[in-house]
């Protein structure tokens, strides 16, 4: 398959997304840990200090994305729409989630796909970010990098987005955390106790 963008016909640019793909699957290291939740739910900040405190690697998944094609999310979304977006989401999403020891942030919609939905269940713990629909806008609100949120009244769209994935979100997870307003040190000491807490169940 050719692995350029291909561009939309109003939109002449063309990128590569030839980027360095992901080590082989560590060994050991324990099982992989999949965040998933809306935008703004803290997948990635949160991601980021869970991963220190289980000393594991982070990986965002539209971050890396972005590294391998060198474009943002949003251009993606400009010269191959959603549908190209989420091609190229899920083949990334079934690299990353074989690594173990990792923490991996996913992107708000990757539980849209069914295949991508089998992977998280299947392949590592998966750990619903939870929040409001007014927390998720107003942590998102400033934020103009959100192609889904190019519209008239994103209030209504997050709330919207929340109400078509939540049970998707609720469907894949093996956890559910809610984010709410508490300070992220003690969000991710009470997430660490909750993941050790299901180690020691299973």
């Amino acid at each position: 398959m050719n692995d350029s963008l291909r561009a939309n016909p109003a939109v002449a640019v063309d990128v590569s997304c030839h980027g360095q793909a992901p080590d082989a699957p560590a060994a050991g290291g324990g099982r992989p840990i999949f965040l998933v939740g809306m935008m703004g739910a803290g997948k990635t900040t949160i991601g980021r200090h869970l991963a220190k405190a289980l000393n594991r690697e982070f990986v965002d998944l539209d971050l890396a994305l972005e590294s391998r094609c060198g474009v943002p999310v949003a251009v993606i979304f400009e010269i191959e729409g959603e549908e190209g977006f989420r091609r190229r989401e899920s083949q990334l999403l079934d690299q990353y989630s074989q690594q173990q020891g990792i923490v991996l942030a996913t992107g708000g919609g990757a539980v849209l796909a069914e295949q991508n939905r089998g992977m998280l269940k299947e392949r590592g713990v998966v750990v619903y970010l939870r929040a409001t629909s007014e927390e998720l806008y107003q942590r998102v609100a400033r934020d103009r990098q959100r192609p889904l949120l190019q519209t008239d009244d994103p209030r209504a769209r997050v709330a919207q987005l929340l109400a078509q994935r939540e049970p998707l979100y609720e469907e894949v997870a093996t956890l559910a955390f809610d984010t709410g307003s508490t300070p992220i040190s003690q969000a991710v000491q009470d997430l660490v106790a909750l993941l050790e807490q299901h180690e020691h169940a299973r």
